[in-house]
């Protein structure tokens, strides 16, 4: 057992994930890259071959070589809408292929008819976000191996360096060619960017296209080339449109919600930042939607235009881009039908790939240009550590995102969140499990007004100079904590066993900690 610099205790070794010597978090920038960059299996055709098209996913399968105990990925652009996790491995397990691990960028309910499988030994880990059933099963022990946790940087970090190898990569394509040629914002199932795919696509041994709209060669724009993909099956759906576009995607409504969102917009105005050029990060949800709203008013106020608009992308930075209020959006995921649509038709909205968008260990990631991002938790510590991954009940039910690599590239990093969920306080003294350093984390903000790490006395300055109706109302962790608890009344302590259910990798590919399973 050793303490890494998250203050969290490790073990020297993982039964199914291996020995931590060397891979102990130690500092949000501390490890560099010491490996060359890992290649993807060179591929050649012939105008004599007989094309990629084939006429199922079982076709796919056998052509593929897909065998036993290998690693298939998927990407989530379809969110709980997919249809082709579900039937990528329903036709695996009738073709007896098991002890699979599966490399996805995110498991969502719509995946629950996996859970069979998983009982059944065809799928023997994951390497990926797991959400609601799937993410239940495991914290209760119902895995042999641990899933293993990554941020949308660290999992591209982690192919291109060679700590994971996809033997096939499952590509769900909107629209795609005779030739492999690939896009996602066309089509009945388009989804606009499938910046998570990219990866996947280059450095897979093989790479399979599913989809539901082929149409004839060439398709254009095209997403992903047809260099990278061997073959190419149409199903009759690869996911349901309405669960495709999908979580909130509208500005709160509720009083206190708005109040947080407005404290934050306030806090953003007052640093250093709100300026020409500022570039930010909101993402979807009720208050980062609002903190949007805000801004964009406040923009307008001083005329002040931002330089670009990053992430999962929103119809509110659409019209950013429209009003000329952002110069450009880059899009790895893009959130709702107005995102879909302006992906397709603007071209000062690009489309990323995940390596571009957050990999620590490449020369550009966009997320070291973020001025400003806005992002959510579970609860945060005194000393702002900050949990997404685990509920309060320590039930391992969600993934990291891109939660890691914005909050470390970003230069002013608020995580804006409601003091209680429930009867649940979201600040506590020490977090269940970390995702997040707190050295990386800059401010909260809450109903109860704006935190501030005691790393940023400037920003604690510049808050203070903040008067009338710009004014930043400071509040102390340790109050805000206090008054946490003061409302919550006590808490159980989680009630946990022994075994490791879960391994959280910090975007560098080194464990900040790990998810032990429920008590039974």
């Amino acid at each position: 057992m050793a303490t890494n610099a998250a203050k969290r205790d490790i073990p020297a070794h993982i039964e199914g994930y291996g020995d931590t010597s060397g891979k102990l978090f130690a500092g949000a920038f501390a490890r560099k890259p010491d490996v060359f960059r890992s290649g993807g299996k060179l591929k050649a055709a012939s105008p004599y071959d007989k094309g990629k098209l084939l006429s199922s996913i079982k076709d796919a399968i056998a052509a593929s070589g897909l065998k036993s105990g290998m690693t298939i990925s998927f990407h989530h652009h379809l969110r709980n809408g997919d249809y082709v996790v579900n039937q990528v491995i329903d036709a695996c397990a009738e073709m007896g292929i098991r002890d699979l691990t599966i490399f996805p960028t995110a498991l969502f309910g719509v995946h629950k008819a996996i859970v069979p499988h998983i009982k059944s030994g065809v799928i023997r880990q994951i390497m990926g976000s797991v959400n609601g059933p799937i993410g239940q099963l495991v914290s209760e022990g119902g895995m042999g191996k641990p899933v293993i946790l990554r941020s949308h940087g660290g999992r591209p970090r982690a192919v291109a360096s060679g700590d994971v190898h996809i033997d096939v990569a499952f590509v769900a394509a909107p629209t795609a060619d005779c030739g492999g040629n690939i896009s996602g914002r066309m089509g009945k199932s388009a989804c606009g960017s499938i910046g998570y795919a990219f990866t996947d696509a280059e450095y897979a041994d093989c790479v399979v296209a599913v989809t539901d709209n082929l149409q004839p060669f060439p398709i254009s724009p095209i997403s992903i080339p047809g260099i990278y993909v061997d073959f190419v099956v149409q199903v009759e759906s690869i996911g349901d449109p309405a669960g495709i576009v999908s979580g909130t995607t509208r500005v709160t409504r509720d009083p206190l919600r708005l109040l947080i969102a407005k404290y934050a917009s306030r806090l953003i105005e007052a640093s250093p930042y709100f300026k020409d050029g500022i570039s930010f990060q909101t993402g979807a949800g009720g208050i980062p939607l609002a903190v949007t709203a805000f801004m964009r008013e406040a923009m307008k106020k001083r005329e002040i235009k931002g330089s670009f608009g990053l992430g999962g992308i929103t119809g509110y930075f659409v019209d950013l881009l429209k009003e000329g209020l952002v110069e450009k959006l880059m899009d790895v995921q893009s959130f709702d039908l107005e995102a879909v649509k302006s992906i397709g038709e603007d071209p000062r909205h690009i489309e990323i790939s995940a390596d571009w968008y957050a990999s620590p260990w490449n020369c550009g990631a966009a997320v070291n240009a973020l001025d400003v991002v806005i992002l959510g938790a579970t609860e945060l510590d005194v000393d702002f550590n900050v949990n997404v991954n685990t509920e309060a009940d320590g039930a391992l039910l969600h993934g990291i995102g891109g939660h890691q690599d914005t909050a470390a590239g970003a230069k002013l990093t608020i995580i804006a969140q409601p003091l209680l969920r429930g009867r649940i306080p979201c600040v506590v003294d020490r977090v269940h499990s970390i995702t997040t350093p707190g050295e990386v984390v800059d401010a909260l903000v809450t109903e109860f007004g704006v935190t501030i790490n005691p790393r940023r006395q400037d920003l604690i300055d510049a808050c203070k100079e903040a008067k009338g109706e710009h004014t930043v109302p400071l509040i102390p962790i340790d109050e805000l904590a206090a008054r946490a608890h003061q409302m919550s009344g006590p808490m159980e302590p989680v009630a946990q066993g022994d075994r490791i259910i879960g391994v959280i990798e910090w975007r560098d590919g080194t464990v900040i900690d790990v998810v032990r399973e429920l008590a039974k």
